[in-house]
């Protein structure tokens, strides 16, 4: 299907998203990052020494998939955990030097994927595009909020 011709604004959409989640998807795993990681590099990069019930709260996952990701990572010598010093029953998580580096690898990334995204956008444009995105979520948040997408009553707003 050629994204040029499909009639919906969300087959556009979703065809731009999965590209950006391919781009950068290859950037990262040729770095030692992979998908779900970098939001965990971010939080760490921001405070340092976390528990896991914090960090797991923060991104919004369960903290048996955390445990996962944190293995796993601590394998490739990203993060390393050492207990509490005061409750030795606590574990707590920190950025090695090589995590750091990745999550600064992470930000440059981000960087660039932002150039490369709005490379043909004036500030203005990209200024509206912002907007219209947090539109979106907020409509989408709201319906989750009623309980689910409202019908269209044949009005535009």
């Amino acid at each position: 299907m050629d994204v040029y011709k499909v009639e919906h604004v969300d087959s556009v959409f979703r065809r731009v998203s999965k590209l950006h989640h391919q781009t950068v998807s290859s950037y990262l795993s040729g770095r030692g990052v992979y998908p779900g990681q970098p939001p965990l590099l971010r939080a760490l990069s921001e405070r340092d020494g976390q528990i896991q019930k914090e960090l797991a709260e923060q991104m919004g996952i369960t903290p048996a998939t955390l445990n996962v990701m944190i293995a796993r990572m601590e394998k490739s010598g990203l993060l390393e955990r050492k207990a509490d010093e005061a409750d030795q029953r606590v574990s707590r998580v920190y950025l090695t030097e090589q995590g750091r580096q990745a999550h600064q690898e992470v930000r440059n990334m981000i960087d660039l994927m932002e150039k490369t995204c709005f490379m043909h956008f004036i500030p203005e444009e990209k200024m509206i595009f912002r907007r219209l995105l947090l539109q979106m979520y907020e409509n989408l948040k709201e319906a989750e909020r009623s309980g689910g997408i409202a019908e269209w009553n044949g009005q535009e707003d």
